[in-house]
């Protein structure tokens, strides 16, 4: 391909992320040569500049510039065969499954995608789990961080019908935190808008009257005095890193996010330091018709922790359920 392209997303493929898109069409690019076209805006979506994460809606025109000659071996060849040990792992994840879906219970510290510095993901595993040809693909992704539900599509036709629910704010998800401190209010709406923070310590948000619109609910679970306390979040928009943005903002920063707590973010005694985010539920259409409902367990270093201040593991509640 020498030329500038300009090309129509399809009905089956509106709702996917521009970098899944970028994938389907061209399975030679890479994702770092994919990250600096976009970066320097050689690559538009609709004429307005992009990111990897943005959804295609279906009539969308993506401006593709010359990539280049595709290398001679095929990316599906230079995937490494899955390993026992990867099959294993994935197939221990697995909440839920059917012909359309793949639920899974991502752990903390696995990466969802890689990149320059990440070799191990759940995107390079998937060849475990290939079935009647189909490699399950990724619809939406959690921080390598962050724990919990994390849903796959077996098909194009699932991934679209998936991808569009995300991109339409169909998908309802329920995260659990713990958070240094207690918020003022136990129950509420943060609104802040979110903007990416230059610098060099990796990619970090900071709220900015010139960043994207971003909206969190929260409720207060349970606290353990003003030590602590659980709180139940939910999304209404999906920037990059947003519960943990806004949980600072609120001067309640998530136990473990050195990031955006600093010192602050780390309590005293036998709490644990890794990060106490996780994607507890998730509710969302499923492709062919009927709605999913999962439920997460806690990771270990969480389950501790709530055992160790009397909060109930087995809640099931949703405090955001009559959210529109």
């Amino acid at each position: 391909m020498s030329g500038v392209q300009e090309r129509q997303v399809g009905q089956d493929k509106a709702g996917l992320r521009l970098d899944r898109w970028f994938k389907k069409h061209y399975p030679a690019l890479t994702f770092s040569r994919l990250a600096k076209l976009l970066r320097t805006g050689q690559i538009r979506l609709d004429g307005k500049r992009a990111k990897a994460g943005d959804r295609v809606a279906a009539g969308a025109t993506v401006r593709v510039p010359p990539l280049g000659e595709a290398p001679k071996t095929p990316d599906k060849r230079s995937r490494a065969e899955p390993t026992a040990a990867d099959r294993a792992a994935l197939t221990a994840m697995i909440l839920y499954q059917d012909d359309s879906v793949i639920v899974l219970n991502k752990p903390p510290g696995l990466a969802v995608q890689g990149g320059s510095k990440t070799t191990k993901h759940i995107d390079g595993m998937l060849d475990a789990l290939i079935k009647d040809g189909q490699r399950p693909r990724l619809v939406h992704r959690l921080d390598k961080d962050t724990s919990g539900v994390l849903i796959l599509a077996r098909t194009g036709a699932a991934a679209a019908a998936l991808g569009q629910s995300f991109y339409g704010r169909a998908a309802k998800k329920l995260y659990w935190a713990l958070v240094v401190g207690r918020p003022e209010l136990d129950d509420g709406k943060i609104t802040a808008p979110l903007a990416k923070e230059p610098g060099r310590l990796g990619e970090r948000m900071e709220v900015s009257e010139e960043g994207k619109k971003a909206v969190t609910r929260f409720h207060v679970v349970d606290s353990a005095g003003a030590r602590a306390s659980w709180l139940a979040l939910m999304p209404l928009t999906g920037r990059t890193h947003q519960l943990r943005a806004h949980c600072a903002y609120m001067g309640t920063p998530i136990v473990g996010d050195g990031k955006y707590g600093g010192t602050d973010a780390y309590l005293t005694g036998t709490v644990s330091r890794k990060l106490h985010l996780h994607a507890r539920r998730l509710i969302v259409p499923h492709p062919k018709g009927g709605m999913i409902d999962v439920i997460a367990p806690l990771p270990a270093h969480m389950a501790e922790t709530w055992a160790t201040f009397g909060f109930d593991i087995d809640d099931r509640g949703d405090p955001f359920a009559d959210e529109e």
